[in-house]
């Protein structure tokens, strides 16, 4: 009997052994584990790839809240456009835009940006008529003598067909006639025009006309002129006062026709924003000193009360008319610069034929 006994109880012994062996398998196995950080330390997850591993798929929910008998129409897919470009196309306008560094030997000046201005109104006979701007010299501030005569070369150099300028020429009465006596070395076929800034109203308004006109420049204060070549014509439309609106609130271009191309000389790109100025082409302001002093892209004063909107290059007012602003030569309150290089502008006008 015990002999019969004994092989039932090695048996039951063995299972016990089994089971207790089993468990003791399962309980020590490890449970997957992501550890974030040895994984971060390694691999920078810049597309999301391992949140979206561990995110439940909802992508069929939607579904549920759409009626059987009533779906929703398809979206329909917007061909990808820059807007700008189409807006400037309808509009009969392209813009293109290029920096040329300069070097050290244009003492105070740094930069020349270069627009090709590609328009409809363009009259064919002013095909590649090259327009050269400044603005806020504010002489003598950071730029002196020295940088003077580095802006009458520079200026010759670039052949221009006409020279505008923008306003804020002086920080003394006693410059007005040295500087306009340098200006008048640039010679070009179509002559040179100016509107004064805010500084030119606050002093020496008159002597700055005077002196302008004495060298033969034309001062535009709510004037127009008419530039004729081979029998086709531009106008250059001049703003009085721009911070005067309860006087010179109605544009000088509203007078014109919509058929002319019209350049608006204005020391302020507030007011093309401000008051309407139909009927022109190109806007053309300084003002801002393109912030004067920016980091980082920020410049902690403004000199528009439509902020950064306005501050440099080339913008556009609510009706979409183009507006090229330059951060201009000179300095006012400090004698420094930062992040907003001292330039000039240069445009060279087209005429779109596509």
């Amino acid at each position: 009997m015990k002999k019969t006994i004994y092989p039932f109880m090695l048996l039951a012994l063995l299972l016990l052994v089994s089971c207790k062996s089993k468990k003791n398998v399962v309980s020590t196995l490890p449970l997957p584990v992501l550890n974030m950080d040895s994984v971060s330390a390694h691999i920078t997850d810049t597309t999301g790839s391992i949140a979206r591993i561990f995110t439940p798929d909802h992508s069929q929910l939607k579904d549920l809240n759409i009626s059987k008998s009533k779906k929703r129409p398809p979206k329909k897919q917007e061909p990808a456009a820059d807007n700008k470009y189409s807006d400037r196309v309808l509009r009969g306008t392209k813009i293109t835009s290029s920096t040329v560094k300069l070097s050290s030997a244009y003492t105070g000046i740094d930069r020349v940006v270069n627009y090709d201005f590609t328009h409809r109104d363009v009259p064919e006979a002013f095909e590649g008529f090259r327009i050269a701007f400044i603005s806020d010299l504010h002489y003598k501030s950071l730029f002196k003598e020295q940088g003077l005569n580095s802006l009458v070369n520079l200026l010759i150099a670039q052949k221009a067909d006409v020279l505008l300028m923008g306003g804020d020429y002086q920080e003394g009465c006693e410059y007005v006639e040295p500087l306009f006596s340098a200006l008048a070395r640039v010679k070009t076929p179509m002559g040179t025009y100016g509107v004064m800034g805010n500084n030119d109203y606050e002093r020496c308004h008159d002597k700055i006309v005077n002196t302008m006109k004495h060298y033969g420049m034309r001062p535009l204060e709510h004037e127009v002129d008419t530039l004729r070549k081979d029998g086709q014509q531009i106008i250059i439309a001049g703003v009085r006062n721009p911070f005067d609106l309860g006087r010179n609130g109605v544009s000088p271009t509203l007078a014109l026709s919509p058929k002319d191309f019209v350049i608006l000389l204005v020391h302020t790109p507030d007011y093309i924003e401000d008051v309407s100025v139909a009927n022109t082409d190109l806007a053309l302001a300084g003002h801002t000193h393109g912030g004067q002093v920016r980091v980082f892209g920020v410049a902690p004063a403004l000199n528009s009360h439509y902020g950064n909107r306005f501050i440099t290059g080339l913008a556009y007012n609510t009706a979409k008319i183009p507006l090229i602003i330059t951060n201009g030569i000179g300095t006012s309150k400090l004698p420094i610069r930062v992040g907003a290089p001292a330039e000039i502008i240069v445009i060279t006008l087209h005429r779109l034929t596509e």
